[in-house]
């Protein structure tokens, strides 16, 4: 994409993409609004990290946003003019941000907006081994007849956003940080995408450092960046630090991507249990470990971070949270209504508990802990050293509700139900297996925290019982064959409410 084009007819951009993207996006694996019709779409940045001249590559930054009809209007980000770059990053023409462009009729009264992160390469002839990265050649507009495709697959574009990322500065609306204290990140590693992700994308360069490109993007710092960078203020070394990130200022401030060291050679927890299984041995060592570090973590941040006591009218509005989400819960999912008076009782006992006096202390946490966010292991780590990674919480649920202070048992739910997870997916089930895990989990978290997170029943419940609500939802829109699992831990938790 020429200067010319890129400073004479932004406007043109997002139209002439449309059509192509309208097809693309949907299969995509991070597209959360499957199954549901897109309305529109709207240019809220872009940025040309790389001008495409001859016969090399271009890169093209995109902040696009989705809109989809049933959800009240967000109105779209203000328009913002940004300055020259502050540090020494080479000076590249810049698409600046320009008002919402409809591309398809949109019904005004209810539509919602998503923001997505795209990383677009450009080029007049497309390599035969960047084939299936194709999304395709407009028709017209300013790329009309360019080869337009995922620019993560192409391992030049791929470089090219590393060396972004060792050298702090701007470049149009978009910030490159890093921090002050971490060792320089060498330059020309080979790239390759993690083909595992599904709500994000990564890249990992030299199988030293792994970048973490968020895909649906909210305004505000993101968890999986802010919770990180407190725990190595802490000197919690059970986290990768962070080494540098990107981030957008203009027209909403957005976090983008993280750039962290890769744990090479590591197993993550959801795997080395599954082993576990298959070969009949017992994880109970392995999960009171993993309890000590959940605590060390906690602590960390607690620490760090504020931390919050829930009162009689917190208690009632996370009651009340937990019951709304179940009612919707059991309307797209007929299994849960003959549940749902036992499994409301667990929610309304928090909400009496609180108008009695009960008090929680609350503080940041995970959000979204299971076993397959731990890893044990690599070439530089002792074989029983854990790390927690993926601080992003459920990236379907609003980051403000993300960032919220929440009682620790939330993480502590997870990892348990967690446990369930893995023994039912082993045949034939072991529940005695899961039973003794969680019980190993839960002594490792008092041994660390001083604090036994059985000795609140009641909350551990509620918040146990509306993570399998949030499964069985989450299993009969993607996994329906997985749906049994979430469905047994409902069963026991309205067993216990009867």
């Amino acid at each position: 994409m020429s200067e010319a084009a890129s400073t004479r007819t932004p406007v043109a951009l997002l139209p002439s993409l449309a059509p192509l993207l309208l097809a693309w996006l949907p299969r995509q694996r991070w597209f959360a609004g499957k199954g549901r019709p897109v309305s529109g779409l709207s240019l809220v940045s872009a940025t040309e990290l790389l001008p495409s001249h001859g016969r090399g590559p271009g890169l093209l930054h995109l902040l696009v946003g989705v809109e989809r009809p049933g959800l009240p209007t967000t109105p779209p980000p203000p328009t913002h003019t940004t300055g020259p770059p502050t540090a020494a990053l080479p000076t590249v023409p810049t698409l600046p941000a320009v008002p919402p462009v409809p591309t398809v009729p949109m019904d005004r009264r209810h539509p919602a907006q998503d923001c997505y992160q795209l990383l677009l390469g450009v080029r007049r002839t497309l390599p035969p081994h960047l084939a299936p990265a194709l999304i395709g050649r407009p028709a017209g507009g300013p790329l009309a007849g360019r080869a337009v495709y995922e620019g993560l697959h192409d391992p030049r574009l791929a470089a090219l956003i590393l060396e972004r990322l060792r050298i702090p500065g701007t470049l149009g609306p978009l910030r490159f940080a890093g921090l002050d204290q971490a060792p320089a990140v060498p330059g020309g590693l080979p790239a390759r995408p993690l083909e595992a992700e599904q709500s994000n994308s990564s890249l990992i360069y030299g199988d030293a450092y792994i970048l973490k490109i968020f895909r649906r993007v909210q305004p505000g710092p993101n968890p999986d960046l802010e919770l990180p960078l407190a725990l190595a203020r802490a000197g919690c070394g059970r986290v990768p630090v962070p080494v540098a990130w990107y981030e957008s200022t203009a027209p909403r401030p957005y976090t983008l991507g993280v750039l962290q060291p890769y744990l090479r050679g590591s197993r993550d927890g959801w795997r080395l249990a599954l082993d576990a299984l298959a070969a009949g041995a017992s994880f109970t060592t392995e999960a009171h470990a993993l309890g000590r570090v959940t605590a060390e973590v906690h602590t960390a941040l607690a620490a760090e971070l504020p931390t919050v006591t829930l009162r009689p009218a917190q208690s009632a509005q996370l009651a009340a949270a937990m019951n709304r989400r179940l009612d919707e819960a059991a309307q797209s999912v007929p299994a849960l209504l003959p549940y749902v008076p036992r499994l409301r009782t667990a929610f309304d006992t928090i909400a009496e508990l609180g108008r009695r006096g009960r008090h929680w202390p609350a503080q940041r946490v995970h959000g979204d802990l299971h076993l397959g966010q731990t890893l044990r292991g690599g070439s530089s780590l002792a074989d029983d050293h854990w790390s927690v990674i993926d601080f992003e919480g459920e990236p379907a649920r609003p980051l403000t509700e993300r960032r919220r202070p929440q009682p620790p048992v939330r993480d502590i739910a997870g990892m348990l139900r967690s446990f369930d997870y893995a023994a039912r997916s082993h045949q034939p089930w072991n529940p005695a297996w899961a039973e003794r895990c969680r019980s190993a989990y839960c002594d490792g978290y008092a041994e660390a925290a001083g604090a036994d997170p059985r000795a609140e029943p009641e909350l551990l419940r509620a918040y146990e019982t509306d993570k399998a609500v949030y499964e069985a939802v989450y299993e009969a829109r993607h996994r329906p064959d997985w749906l049994p699992v979430p469905m047994a831990a409902i069963d026991r938790l309205a067993a216990a409410l009867t």
